[in-house]
């Protein structure tokens, strides 16, 4: 597996070995003890999730004030632009984002530890999301702080893919400035 560190220093971005040849291909989309070998961490994950949206479909950007959920994302198909921003008060990262293209084609992953904020669009058609998280889905802590925060200021890759405004849920659209965010 390989690591590249991103500007959000304990983000990463994995590229997970993939075996291929005429038939297809074979690739171990988790392996606990390689994980920590490559990361240096131990990761206990709880959960695991799988989300299908369709082209334009922005989530995000969540996350959760008690139970912060660490997670590790990919995209089994489709194109999505994911993105993590950095909310814990005390990081020298705090306010930054870092976005990574994942794809079906690819086959990165991303890591964000707890405490970030997350969120993704889909460029593709379609997109199957799915990502292993470190604790519980706990709807009354979760928040949401706007996709369109000019003070985080995310290069959404929108127009380069035709998409002139993203489709937002209710939850989405009421997202906050994160200078008005509940933080922990």
């Amino acid at each position: 597996m390989e690591i590249t560190q991103t500007v959000i220093p304990d983000v990463l971005i994995l590229q997970p070995q993939v075996h291929g040849d005429t038939r297809g291909f074979f690739m171990e989309s988790y392996n606990r003890r390689v994980f920590a070998e490559a990361t240096g961490l131990d990761v206990d994950f709880v959960q695991d999730n799988h989300s299908r949206s369709r082209k334009g479909v922005l989530r995000g950007l969540h996350y959760q004030l008690r139970q912060p959920q660490g997670k590790l994302v990919r995209v089994a198909s489709g194109v999505v632009f994911d993105v993590a921003v950095d909310i814990r008060r005390d990081s020298p990262a705090f306010g930054r984002w870092v976005g990574v293209l994942l794809s079906a084609d690819n086959q990165r992953q991303f890591w964000l530890p707890p405490g970030l904020a997350h969120g993704f669009v889909v460029l593709s058609d379609s997109a199957d999301f799915l990502y292993k998280t470190t604790d519980y889905y706990a709807p009354r802590f979760e928040r949401c702080i706007a996709w369109n925060d000019p003070a985080i200021g995310i290069d959404w890759p929108l127009a380069a893919h035709g998409i002139d405004a993203p489709l937002l849920s209710d939850k989405d659209r009421a997202g906050v400035p994160l200078a008005d965010a509940e933080l922990a």
